[in-house]
């Protein structure tokens, strides 16, 4: 991203500067190590970056995954951490990453810590990652702390893989019925309504209503086709406002069904995540709080809950279940983690049976809603043809 900046010159002159970087903090500190004194800082809009966030485009995320990779194997090659940063930064070709890299080395060489460098760059380096490096800090493990945390986010985006990848055929399907339908609705109705509104002939009443459409589209044909475009735009942009998005996301949660995976799905994700953290050496309460942004605003009421329970000296399992944050077989699996001082590794053994109990039901509801899909839509294009033939058919009844 490129800022523009207004800073006072080590020469005392007041300049505007145009600089390259990941966020507002790195082009700040770039100025500074060139001796300037900055004043204000404004992201340059350009025409390709209005238009991206026009229609809700993200900017280039950093690869933290590929970047947790390769400094595992740097440091597993005998490198020292410092310099084990600095050789990525030298043979990363992004700018603004080689920027970041460059700029956490400058950090660290300053006798900083690696924790306290990550953590000036809150927009790659979620915080999550960070306490991870944080404790691992502590207990020096930097390289098993970077593997496990690599293998959770691995399982994590598989996890995300197989829900995209069970959607991708439903929203074909949705989308090649709509746009025949579209065609049947704008192009050919239209020009069977010409042809019957000639014969004057007797229409059942849905036949009469599809023929007046037809006629209405036939005489505004641009007006129909700006008002669908923009209904279309209309609908894009409004599921790019977190408003509405929050809003789907609620009316889908009251759904009997689907809003229980939900819950299901949000709940694995908190406990492999809160695994991860405690296997790391963080402490419960702390990795609690850090899981609490992967939960539903409902969820994240009961979790503040059960972490008062726990604080009080209640039993984890004990407190979550009245917050109604376990399953049956969580419960029973927190009660042993418990009892054997292995709540890390159960938690992650939670995590990975409600994974496949939801890929499980993603299947079967995939194989239930896809042939369902097909029929509704074959029904909407095979009405719409009924209607317009339904003259056809009963001028051919009438003759024989």
């Amino acid at each position: 991203m490129r800022f523009e900046l207004k800073a006072v010159s080590p020469e005392g002159r007041v300049e505007s500067l145009d600089y390259q970087g990941l966020d507002e903090a790195s082009v700040v500190q770039q100025a500074q190590g060139h001796g300037y004194a900055v004043l204000a800082v404004r992201e340059r809009g350009g025409f390709p970056a209005a238009l991206g966030a026009g229609i809700g485009l993200r900017r280039e995320r950093f690869p933290l995954v590929l970047f947790s990779q390769e400094l595992l194997v740097l440091l597993e090659a005998g490198l020292p951490l410092v310099e084990a940063v600095q050789t990525l930064a030298e043979r990363e070709r992004r700018r603004e990453f080689r920027t970041l890299l460059s700029r956490i080395v400058a950090v660290m060489r300053e006798g900083h810590s690696f924790s306290s460098a990550l953590e000036q760059f809150p927009l790659a380096f979620p915080a999550l990652y960070v306490a991870t490096a944080r404790a691992s800090e502590r207990t020096g493990d930097l390289a098993p702390a970077l593997s496990r945390y690599v293998a959770y986010q691995n399982q994590i985006d598989s996890v995300k893989k197989r829900l995209i990848n069970a959607s991708i055929y439903p929203l074909l399907l949705l989308g090649a019925g709509g746009l025949v339908s579209l065609f049947l609705l704008l192009y050919v109705v239209p020009r069977f309504s010409r042809v019957y509104e000639d014969r004057n002939m007797d229409l059942p009443l849905f036949s009469r209503l599809l023929l007046t459409w037809g006629q209405a589209v036939e005489g505004h044909a641009l007006l129909a086709v700006v008002v669908l475009a923009a209904v279309a735009a209309g609908l894009l942009y409004a599921l790019t406002r977190p408003a509405v998005r929050a809003a789907l996301g609620d009316a889908l949660w009251r759904l009997p069904s689907i809003g229980e995976r939900l819950k299901l799905y949000q709940l694995a994700r908190f406990y492999r995540t809160i695994g991860m953290l405690l296997r790391g050496g963080v402490p419960l309460l702390a990795a609690l709080a850090m899981g609490e942004s992967l939960l539903h605003p409902v969820l994240r009421a009961r979790l503040a809950a059960a972490s008062r329970a726990i604080s009080e000296g209640r039993p984890v399992s004990q407190s979550m279940e009245a917050a109604g944050l376990t399953t049956a077989v969580a419960l029973r699996m927190l009660a042993v983690g418990e009892q054997g001082g292995n709540m890390g590794e159960m938690m992650d053994r939670i995590a990975g049976f409600h994974d496949d109990e939801i890929s499980r039901w993603v299947d079967w509801f995939t194989r239930l809603f896809e042939p369902l899909l097909m029929a509704a839509i074959g029904l909407v294009i095979g009405g719409i043809v009924i209607l317009m033939y339904m003259p056809v058919f009963e001028l051919a009844g009438s003759l024989q």
